[in-house]
């Protein structure tokens, strides 16, 4: 490519708006730019870049025997209710009517209809197995989308999904994927864990994301110092590792603690440290105000909490909510006589002479104990904190950020069930297809890429999937003996299906080379006065060595670079 002839543009200075060091940098390379919050375009320079990611993705899933399709981003709502998901998915989902009132959504996802494509050539268990995957745009209604291509309301998957006779088959076309998705990670240049997770609205067996190791990870992805054990926070167990207290009970008593109401101010008036207190949550959830029960110091997991509720969302109740429940002022809620359900923390099973709100404004209660009020259940309901105990090996727990590019589902039987997708087996019954679901986000693995790969010059993108290997830089284009040795080389590229870019601008050199960096170009062919000598430039993107080389060597570097 001839950037004189091309639509290319770079930003010298910092890109407005921009809340990451990658969607900055892809925004000063040209490669995306802000239509609105959450919704970018994908401008020539990163197309070539997202291309190279999905034939990546392409060439691994081929390999795996998967079959690519399209299914339609505009999809009858009545699919996701027969399906029992929308109202799991909630406001999330874009959903709009037709001229005949008729109730579409926008696909955030396709495992429905994935289910009735299978039905058309699943009838007997002769027909298994099989993969189909597409690479298709999915919409969300993020609540607040951020870290440029990172969070978005418009993206790009590839989704895939096995189908099998039974869990065996299942277990077979899983571990396929997890294969193809280590090499597709490894190709793209990602340095990243993979991690148990939560099978959320997508519901099924077993869930495991690919996270990319980053600072602006939203995720965290939990370790251990002595062994291999990988989760993400929203699952980990909290080990119960508390002992029982060996106080004895005292009698409950109701204390004035006029203008304490946080738990650093209640433990502040009190003398006491935040462990000796049991918060108590209020949360409006599925249109029901519940309490949580949790230790003084440890925070609520509402991906716990969904889950021993069987429920969809959960908010903390409105002021209103509080008042009603607890006839007091918010800020002094609980435990003991409360009118809504109680769930508790296990942990707290071991404590005694607990402090919690009295349920009337400005008091608590001192020594409460397990005996003065009845949970509906009590569970792991806390987040785990650094240093807490793995539940693997029983050593040290470690927090890194990560951005979840991938992930695998073991949906088992849930969605064939639910979308009446049944085969006949070898005794003539029928029974239900085992589902496997596979997915990646094609620009978050770009907006990974570039957070892992760059310095301060701009972005050093690994070889596979830099928008061109290499650049060809003519310092003066005066020099006529610089612009044919620059043209040749141009041409040579050319006739060889090389992909090259040829920066012939009318602009001085330090404007190019500049260019060159930010948009990550790996190796750069600088054509400048040493060519009366009969050298030229090789300058290494990724590790910023510069050398000479004779005109006549260039040919073969260049062969090796595209032999990578």
């Amino acid at each position: 490519m001839k950037l004189s002839q091309s639509f290319f543009y770079t930003l010298r200075e910092n890109a407005k708006d921009e809340d990451s060091v990658s969607s900055n940098l892809l925004v000063r390379a040209g490669m995306i730019k802000k239509c609105s919050n959450g919704i970018y375009m994908i401008m020539p320079m990163g197309k070539k870049v997202l291309s190279k990611v999905e034939n990546i993705i392409r060439e691994e899933m081929d390999a795996k025997d998967a079959q690519e399709l399209l299914m339609p981003a505009l999809i009858p709502e009545d699919v996701y209710v027969q399906s029992g998901r929308r109202e799991a998915f909630g406001s999330n989902m874009f959903s709009l009517s037709d001229r005949y009132n008729k109730r579409y959504v926008l696909g955030p996802t396709h495992e429905e209809l994935f289910a009735v494509a299978s039905s058309m050539d699943g009838k007997s268990y002769k027909d298994f197995p099989y993969n189909l995957y597409q690479i298709q745009t999915k919409y969300r209604d993020e609540t607040r989308p951020r870290y440029g291509l990172i969070r978005v309301r418009e993206f790009i998957m590839k989704d895939a999904y096995t189908f099998d006779v039974d869990e065996a088959g299942l277990d077979v076309a899983y571990n396929k994927m997890y294969d193809a998705y280590c090499r597709i990670m490894d190709r793209l240049g990602l340095e990243y864990k993979i991690v148990k997770a939560d099978t959320g609205a997508m519901g099924g067996l077993l869930s495991e994301e690919y996270q990319a190791l980053s600072s602006i990870g939203e995720d965290v992805v939990v370790g251990c110092v002595g062994c291999d054990y990988s989760s993400n926070l929203e699952i980990t167990e909290v080990v119960d590792t508390m002992e029982d207290s060996c106080e004895e009970e005292l009698s409950m008593e109701v204390v004035d603690t006029p203008n304490a109401k946080t738990i650093e101010e209640v433990a502040a008036f009190f003398g006491k440290k935040e462990s000796d207190f049991v918060k108590t949550l209020l949360y409006n959830v599925d249109g029901k105000v519940i309490a949580f029960c949790i230790p003084g110091d440890r925070e609520l997991n509402e991906t716990k909490a969904l889950k021993l509720l069987g429920a969809n969302e959960m908010e903390l109740a409105s002021f209103e909510q509080v008042e009603q429940v607890t006839h007091a002022r918010v800020g002094f809620a609980g435990p003991v006589g409360i009118d809504c359900p109680v769930y508790m923390d296990r942990q707290i099973k071991h404590m005694k002479n607990f402090i919690v709100g009295a349920n009337q404004s400005d008091r608590h209660i001192k020594n409460v104990n397990c005996k003065d009020f009845t949970p509906v259940e009590v569970a792991d309901l806390c987040q785990v904190k650094e240093g807490d105990i793995c539940p693997k090996c029983g050593k040290k727990l470690t927090f890194q950020h990560g951005i979840e590019v991938g992930n695998l589902f073991k949906l088992g039987t849930k969605y064939s069930k639910s979308m009446n997708l049944y085969y006949t087996d070898a005794n003539n019954q029928l029974q239900p297809v085992w589902m496997g679901s596979y997915g990646i986000g094609l620009e978050r693995c770009m907006a990974a890429v570039a957070d892992q790969h760059h310095d301060d010059f701009g972005i050093k993108w690994p070889i596979e999937i830099a928008p061109f290997r290499l650049a060809i830089v003519p310092v003066s284009l005066k020099d006529e003996e610089q612009v044919k040795i620059a043209n040749d080389l141009y041409e040579f590229c050319k006739e060889h299906k090389f992909d090259v870019i040829l920066d012939d601008r009318n602009e001085r050199p330090g404007v190019k080379f500049k260019d060159m960096e930010l948009i990550g170009i790996p190796y750069r062919i600088t054509v400048g006065r040493g060519v009366k000598e009969g050298k030229l430039e090789w300058t290494d993107r990724y590790t910023g060595e510069k050398s000479e080389i004779a005109i006549e060597d260039v040919y073969s570097e260049i062969e090796k670079v595209f032999a990578m």
